[in-house]
């Protein structure tokens, strides 16, 4: 009999893609994988999928009408109110309607934990999956601890304005940093810390503790981990056909724009599936890729800004059209891994909501040093200048460029036949084969 894996991200992109492309790999071993999304999400899937993909796609309802979907604290309520009931019903129907494919794993998002527990109560192996680097997860799981020890309290909130020390090889957090801490939004801060302390629960169900990361890379904190099985990085490679799980239909045309720019000439500016820029500070943004004088790519969603985004990139689009193209989303792996792109201006995300963007900014910029951080004025912009400055700065650094090389080479290492990563994902499909 063919084992048979349910997989649930959160709905989110960034939860999504990396859920995706295990899954990906995992019916690449002759297993079968169901992929249980949110009805509105599932939608957008179909629409951009090849027709013909191995993953069975299904949909359960989230319970939110189209107003609430902009709303943070009513898409996390519902995703953990509503689904759960959802998803065990879809469990029981899919187990018995045939007696040779019963669910023999469920791979679970972190951030929708509940699943395992469906799963443990009807008796079905699970594993928990953490989309983002292993140092917020290390952070989650001291929580009790941190509690215990006076550094923040029952709510979340650091008591004193102190740093958050793990261990020495994890950069630390200030106040502002920690990801479920909102100042000022008291209900937001509820919310989310309630999830946070319920996913610990969670993530002690599990029979795996899957992540998004190699050992070489994070060892510190997978050290404070137990029983953490880093696979990462998850990439496709040259897997062309296979469906990374995006929402919106690649533009890939800036592929063929980028096969005639010089080598490492090119600026690739990208902020993940979410995150809105101000009129103003998108504005600046331009002109500050435009002051560069370099090449860009730029991907530039429709909802990226509160407002009309036409007018603005109309006349800048006949400033730059020589020297920049915008897309609406692009193949992200595809476009990092391409000889012409030379660097990579980013938000910082990890592949989840509820991550920490700063903290991971600590690890490019101070731990692993192959990045630098735009500062913001007095008024909360990053100026055109900044933008200029630091990408100049970056572009001629070859210190953080040897030290991105050797990340590369690591992160290539621990996915081919006997790196950690490889070993790791090896073992772990031959469990749930047996």
């Amino acid at each position: 009999m063919q084992p048979h894996v349910v997989v649930i991200p959160y709905p989110a992109q960034g939860h999504v893609a990396p859920l995706m492309k295990l899954s990906n790999l995992i019916v690449g071993h002759g297993i079968t994988v169901t992929f249980v999304t949110t009805e509105f999400i599932h939608a957008k899937l179909t629409a951009s999928m090849p027709e013909k993909s191995p993953i069975r796609l299904v949909s359960i309802p989230d319970g939110l009408e189209p107003d609430d979907r902009n709303d943070l604290i009513k898409r996390l309520e519902s995703a953990d109110k509503f689904m759960p009931g959802h998803f065990k019903d879809l469990i029981e129907k899919m187990n018995k309607s045939d007696d040779d494919d019963q669910i023999s794993c469920v791979i679970a998002d972190t951030a929708v934990g509940w699943a395992l527990e469906v799963a443990e109560k009807m008796g079905i192996k699970r594993a928990a999956f953490f989309p983002a680097g292993p140092g917020n997860l290390a952070l989650q799981l001291h929580i009790p601890k941190l509690i215990e020890d006076g550094i923040i309290d029952a709510k979340g909130t650091p008591v004193e304005n102190n740093l958050i020390w793990l261990s020495k090889g994890i950069p630390a957090w200030s106040i502002t940093e920690v990801f479920w801490c909102r100042p000022g939004d008291s209900k937001m801060q509820n919310v989310l810390f309630g999830l946070v302390l319920k996913g610990i629960h969670y993530v002690k169900l599990c029979n795996w503790l899957l992540c998004n990361s190699f050992y070489e890379l994070d060892s510190p904190a997978c050290n404070l981990i137990p029983g953490i099985i880093p696979i990462g990085p998850l990439l496709l490679g040259n897997q062309l056909s296979s469906h990374v799980g995006s929402f919106w239909s690649e533009d890939l045309t800036c592929l063929s724009w980028l096969d005639k720019q010089p080598v490492g000439s090119v600026i690739y500016v990208a902020f993940g599936s979410t995150s809105i820029h101000s009129q103003q500070q998108f504005e600046e943004l331009a002109f500050g890729l435009e002051l560069i004088g370099q090449p860009f790519l730029w991907v530039v969603r429709s909802d990226i800004i509160n407002g009309p985004l036409s007018e603005f990139l109309d006349g800048f689009k006949t400033r730059i059209v020589n020297r920049g193209y915008i897309v609406e989303w692009a193949r992200q792996e595809k476009v990092l891994a391409h000889p012409s792109t030379a660097c990579f201006l980013s938000h910082c995300g990890w592949n989840s909501t509820l991550e920490d963007q700063f903290h991971n900014k600590s690890y490019i910029c101070d731990a692993w040093k192959v990045g630098l951080g735009l500062n913001p004025d007095e008024n909360g912009l990053i100026t055109r200048h900044e933008i200029n400055t630091k990408i100049k700065t970056l572009l001629f650094d070859d210190g953080i460029k040897t030290n991105a090389l050797k990340l590369k080479e690591m992160a290539k290492k621990s996915v081919t036949e006997g790196g950690s990563s490889f070993k790791n994902f090896k073992s772990f499909i031959e469990q749930i084969k047996h």
